[in-house]
């Protein structure tokens, strides 16, 4: 079988249905590669939206899961959109190219008071579905990574990152870019408390936009690590630069 580049819709559908398998076995990403002999990092940059899913890929994961993950039918080309709904704030495409690109995504570390967490979020235009998507990778708990839409409304100017699970919502609120295009705002989001409770919980995020195929330290960065100080003050401008507040 000659082997091929998924088509776009594809590649979604199979990253959609691979993270659902994954949470319900509860493997972790590196376990399915070792399944299905493939890389982590094919595995990682195919979930991200990095690259597509091709043939051989997926029946490699197909045949280590034991079951399908192509639609079963083909999906049918959908036509170019280059308007986002009304209700993610009717962007026209022209308008939003400059967002688009790859995060570095600062926040406090909810476990490790002091300690930031640090991973990549990738925001792009999804031409099937008609507006900005995201998606988040390289975070230390991959199962909890979110991907979602992107709404833009010009009421606010303000971007929001949407995740909605079922009815779940998690939701990011950035305020509009610095001269550097980084973003600041707030998220919110939930927290695993006692047992199986989940508690509601916020705090500042920043978004700083890579260049090219730039490589940042991610993951738990804890006082002491030489890229601590430059990420805190990354952060701190969150709340310092007024981009968000907090009351009690």
């Amino acid at each position: 079988m000659q082997d091929r580049d998924l088509l776009e819709g594809e590649t979604r559908e199979v990253g959609r249905r691979v993270r659902e398998q994954i949470a319900r076995r509860r493997i972790s990403r590196q376990a399915l590669a070792d399944m299905a002999k493939i890389s982590l990092s094919t595995l990682e940059k195919a979930l991200s939206g990095g690259r597509p899913f091709t043939l051989a890929t997926t029946i490699r994961l197909e045949e280590a899961l034991g079951v399908t993950l192509r639609p079963v039918a083909p999906l049918p080309p959908a036509p170019s959109h280059d308007l986002a709904p009304e209700t993610m704030g009717a962007y026209a495409r022209a308008a939003v190219r400059w967002i688009e690109g790859r995060y570095l995504t600062l926040r406090p570390s909810f476990g490790s008071p002091g300690d930031i967490f640090a991973y990549v979020t990738t925001i792009r235009w999804i031409d099937e579905a008609g507006h900005l998507g995201f998606a988040e990778s390289q975070r230390m708990d991959a199962r909890f990574e979110q991907a979602g839409h992107v709404s833009m409304p010009n009421l606010s100017g303000h971007i929001y990152l949407v995740t909605n699970v079922a009815g779940q919502h998690r939701m990011a609120i950035l305020g509009r870019p610095t001269i550097e295009g980084a973003l600041y705002g707030v998220l919110t989001t939930l927290q695993v408390g006692t047992g199986s409770q989940l508690v509601p919980v916020a705090c500042p995020i920043a978004l700083a936009k890579l260049s090219g195929e730039a490589d940042p330290v991610i993951g738990r960065i804890a006082p002491g690590a030489a890229e601590h100080r430059d990420y805190r003050e990354r952060l701190d401008v969150a709340t310092q630069g007024d981009f968000v507040r907090f009351y009690r």
